[in-house]
């Protein structure tokens, strides 16, 4: 065979290759660990139905996985995983740090590059028994089955104006936002942290539509979510994402 006929030959192959591999990981089990979360009181799972995860740095990703939705499963692991390893879905609502003054195979369990989750106490007895230290598990995105609108969730001043977005359909991760005031055009907003995007606006006293768009690149436009005489410190409810 011709020595250009087989170059391109073989950058074919390594391309099928690519994607039979993307095709492979996509929707593919995952190795990682999971211990049980110290939220006590559930906070980090509120409105989750108290299923929710927080991530070590690899997967929390600088926080744009907050709001993903992942399965997990406990496995080989006789004493702890329940019988049948039963899944849970569970939602990416905090960071779990790291602890640099503990060894990553004892008790350092987010240190990077750690692939870990701390489960929420109905998440983690739904696969696992609670007297376990850690778990073995695997994990998998999946899409986010919800129960009612997005929810924007205000808080600032008339300086800065932050918005928490949660209860999102579909990828769950959202990748970009923009704020309308009733006066003003589609302003894009900055992440924050996690699922938090601010601006130095001053929309008191304006109604307020939401734009958000997911990592899939599907876009809602949420139209006069809140009213002119909105507050701080107040949830609102807009559209949904649809499969």
């Amino acid at each position: 065979m011709d020595s250009g006929l087989q170059h391109l030959a073989l950058r074919f192959f390594i391309l099928l290759c690519c994607l039979f591999q993307a095709t492979a990981e996509d929707g593919s089990w995952k190795i990682a660990t999971a211990t049980l979360s110290r939220d006590k009181d559930g906070s980090s799972s509120s409105g989750y139905g108290g299923y929710s995860a927080g991530l070590s740095g690899k997967l929390f990703n600088r926080g744009s996985s907050c709001g993903a939705c992942l399965e997990v499963r406990c496995v080989n692991h006789i004493r702890w995983c329940l019988q049948g390893s039963p899944s849970v879905v569970v939602t990416a609502t905090d960071f779990c740090p790291p602890n640099s003054g503990l060894s990553s195979d004892y008790g350092g369990w987010c240190n990077f590059p750690k692939e870990h989750l701390e489960l929420s106490h109905a998440a983690f007895t739904g696969i696992a028994e609670t007297r376990a230290e850690i778990i073995p598990v695997q994990y998998r995105r999946v899409k986010c089955g919800r129960r009612g609108g997005v929810r924007f969730s205000l808080n600032g001043s008339s300086h800065f104006f932050q918005v928490l977005i949660s209860n999102v359909g579909l990828d769950g991760e959202v990748v970009g936002v923009k704020v309308k005031g009733h006066t003003t055009a589609w302003i894009p907003m900055a992440r924050n942290w996690g699922q938090n995007w601010h601006s130095s606006l001053d929309l008191i006293g304006q109604s307020l539509s939401f734009e958000v768009t997911l990592i899939g690149g599907k876009t809602i436009a949420s139209y006069d979510v809140a009213p002119p005489y909105w507050r701080f410190g107040m949830t609102y409810q807009g559209k949904q994402f649809l499969s």
